[in-house]
């Protein structure tokens, strides 16, 4: 009886530490799991959370990459639909093996500005042309034995013609005045004017100015047609001080003597220096074709007014008549000539340019170059009537400017002399010998 509780005691015993060896496998299962990552179970929890986490970081950030590799091909797309111009590539076409390459070029040079561009000037000149004549001269000339002579010697004698253009620029009640070069009535016997219904009147020379280049003509109204009188027209005159490089001009002449014609162009320059036989002048440069009798003729802006007086065109002698480069017109600017015109109309020839009196030679000459004096006019001798004779100057001075212009040329001084009139003044800066070296002093000198 004993044996047989002390075997099921021992068979208890042994289910138990079986139950107890299960449950301990179990435990220690887990509790090895939980050793992998550091031997505690609530850090098992965390990794799993932390994991977690970055999975949804990379998702954000995928997320963001996609929609700016979006954004960027929508703003690509756009551009090129909106300004393909501004992307000009280099295509290469693989057809053939060859390549077209295309150049990018401005749509348009021209500067869009408010200035006129002068193309059709038939309502300008339409309105112009009956002020505008054309003058013929004759000059009776003498051959002799030495050939043509414009004073009278010789036994043989015959008339030469001569073909110019003028302004009609003033009226009164018993003429009407005409402006024009001054070498298209010099020497002249006979003059006639043809106006705008081709009727010619004598006319006779009212005033000169041979500095200037100008000079008027009048016609009788006595002599002239009533149908004459009711188409003629005086001139618009301009102001030329307005006048730019660029800006559109009309001339208006007797070109060669086959009549009034028109030509167009630009203003080339302002302010040329221009000699001539008997002046220096600075004169307005056109590109507007200039021929022999289109002197004296209008040179308009593109209202019409008269702002020059077409007087001649560049050539070697300095002579419209035979020049020999295109392209290079000048006229007398208008504003120069205000005064000089109603001084004509009235009679009063002009005297000529004024002088100082004084004799000299410019000390920049080869001659002299290397004696190593100031540059300037040197004064030699000076006359005892002269207008400097009363001044401070005197022989040995060297003027070296004259009313703020460098005397670098005697033609400075004479440009400076030729627009004074009488009581007017001049101012000079001289340098003098002192010693060893030169002194400077101003002498301001009344022209009278």
């Amino acid at each position: 009886m004993e044996n047989e509780n002390q075997k099921k005691e021992k068979k208890k015993k042994e289910i138990k530490k079986n139950q107890n060896e299960k449950k301990s496998t179990s435990n220690n299962k887990a509790i090895s799991g939980a050793n992998i990552i550091g031997e505690d179970p609530s850090i098992l929890k965390d990794a799993k959370d932390e994991k977690k986490e970055n999975k949804l970081k990379n998702k954000n950030l995928i997320i963001a990459i996609i929609f700016i590799i979006l954004v960027l091909t929508l703003v690509g797309l756009i551009t090129f639909a909106v300004k393909p111009a501004d992307f000009d590539f280099i295509r290469n076409h693989d057809k053939d093996n060859k390549s077209d390459i295309e150049l990018k070029y401005a749509e348009s040079s021209i500067v869009k500005s408010e200035g006129v561009y002068i193309t059709d000037v038939s309502e300008v000149v339409d309105n112009v042309m009956p002020s505008i004549v054309a003058i013929t001269s004759k000059t009776i000339i003498s051959s002799g034995r030495f050939g043509p002579s414009f004073y009278g010697y010789g036994n043989n004698k015959y008339t030469a013609e001569g073909a110019g253009s003028g302004v009609i620029v003033a009226s009164n009640d018993d003429e009407i005045f005409i402006l024009t070069n001054y070498h298209v009535v010099e020497n002249t016997n006979e003059l006639s004017v043809k106006f705008i219904d081709d009727e010619s009147y004598d006319a006779k020379i009212r005033g000169i100015s041979e500095r200037f280049d100008v000079a008027v003509v009048s016609v009788s109204k006595k002599d002239m047609k009533r149908e004459t009188l009711e188409k003629v027209k005086i001139a618009t005159l301009g102001n030329s001080d307005e006048l730019k490089v660029g800006n559109g001009i009309i001339a208006i002449g007797n070109a060669l003597g086959y009549g009034q014609s028109v030509t167009t162009g630009v203003v080339s320059a302002l302010n040329r220096e221009v000699k001539g036989d008997n002046y220096t002048q600075d004169m307005i440069q056109i590109d507007a074709a200039i021929n022999g009798g289109n002197s004296g003729g209008a040179l308009l802006n593109s209202k019409g007014e008269v702002v020059g007086i077409n007087t001649a065109k560049y050539s070697s002698n300095y002579s419209s008549t035979s020049a020999s480069i295109e392209g290079m017109g000048f006229a007398i600017p208008i504003s120069d000539l205000e005064d000089i015109i109603k001084d004509l109309i009235n009679g009063k020839n002009d005297e000529g340019a004024l002088t100082l009196g004084i004799e000299g030679y410019m000390t920049n000459s080869s001659i002299i170059a290397n004696y190593g004096l100031p540059v300037g006019f040197y004064i030699s001798a000076i006359s005892k009537d002269g207008n400097a004779s009363n001044s401070d100057l005197e022989i040995g001075n060297i003027i070296i400017e004259i009313d703020n212009k460098e005397v670098t040329s005697l033609d400075v001084i004479k440009k400076v002399l030729n627009k004074k009139d009488k009581g007017d003044s001049v101012t000079l800066k001289v340098k003098y010998p002192n010693r060893n070296e030169y002194k400077e002093k101003e002498i301001k000198i009344t022209l009278n």
